[in-house]
């Protein structure tokens, strides 16, 4: 019988998650096929209802659902619980619902496949205080990496954020700016600069030194303005992705017991938005 997967969100046009599982299972010759769905907040107990009954055999969660969609699943994991957030779901053979989240391992994963761990104990900036923020600054702290320090344009919910780490502070956009040379990671994390559609940088990087290893979770455009004026200032850069692909790899391990070709399916994505900008 085919099994088919699925992505919720609202909205969802824009994902590129069904073109990358779909290649996966055409990779490992599998009977499956993996279909978005808008689904607005409102609706979201029904539409977890309805994926069950119909027989979906995993989904993905993305925005606004990552938090919302908890109480409906029967079980989360370790990741999901700490990030507050789910953004894979699994059905198990006793037909419960297991909310798991792969985007802060997926971030470290990327971030280790471009430089190693060259980041290791050095200072973390992280720009940015939602969910991919949450997510990426476990990912960074379950694996060793800090001090993290996050700055927000809300400053409250970077204090909230960082009061909910072992070892984190919360900085002003403002005072992280005047002191971008102290860190060797810098990670962009709001949705300034996606898609085209909001223009700008989240803040200034002309005082990052050269070397520094700056990253922005946004992966179209492949470059944003914020990681080329981080590029030109001397920064090694890496855009989102690599984190993409790789959290997706880790959601269809857990659903299929496969490892999936990253490095393949991280060339065919960037040719596909353009190709014309490499991770250096």
């Amino acid at each position: 019988m085919k099994k088919w997967y699925a992505v919720i969100g609202d909205p969802i046009s824009q994902s590129m998650s069904p073109n990358m599982h779909d290649e996966w299972f055409k990779d490992n010759n599998m009977n499956a096929s993996y279909s978005p769905h808008h689904i607005y907040p409102e609706h979201l107990g029904e539409a977890v209802e309805s994926l069950k009954l119909l027989g979906c055999s995993g989904w993905n969660v993305t925005v606004p659902h990552k938090s919302a969609i908890i109480p409906f699943l029967d079980d989360i994991d370790e990741s999901a619980e700490v990030m507050n957030a789910v953004n894979t779901v699994e059905v198990l053979p006793d037909g419960s619902l297991r909310g798991s989240n792969t985007d802060g391992a997926g971030f470290v994963q990327s971030l280790e496949e471009m430089f190693g761990q060259q980041c290791l104990e050095k200072k973390v900036l992280v720009i940015g205080a939602g969910g991919a923020a949450r997510g990426i600054c476990y990912g960074l702290q379950d694996k060793g990496y800090g001090p993290i320090y996050i700055a927000n344009r809300t400053i409250e919910k970077a204090q909230q954020l960082a009061e909910d780490l072992p070892n984190a502070k919360a900085l002003t956009i403002t005072k992280a700016e005047n002191i971008l040379e102290d860190f060797g990671l810098i990670i962009q994390t709001t949705s300034v600069g996606m898609n085209y559609a909001t223009t700008g940088m989240p803040l200034n990087p002309s005082k990052v030194l050269a070397g520094t290893v700056v990253a922005d979770i946004i992966y179209n455009p492949l470059e944003t303005e914020f990681l080329k004026a981080a590029r030109e200032n001397g920064a090694q850069t890496m855009n989102g992705v690599g984190m993409f692909v790789h959290q997706g790899a880790l959601a269809f391990e857990k659903w299929t017991g496969i490892q999936p070709n990253t490095a393949s399916m991280i060339e065919k994505i960037t040719e596909k938005l353009g190709g014309n900008y490499v991770n250096r």
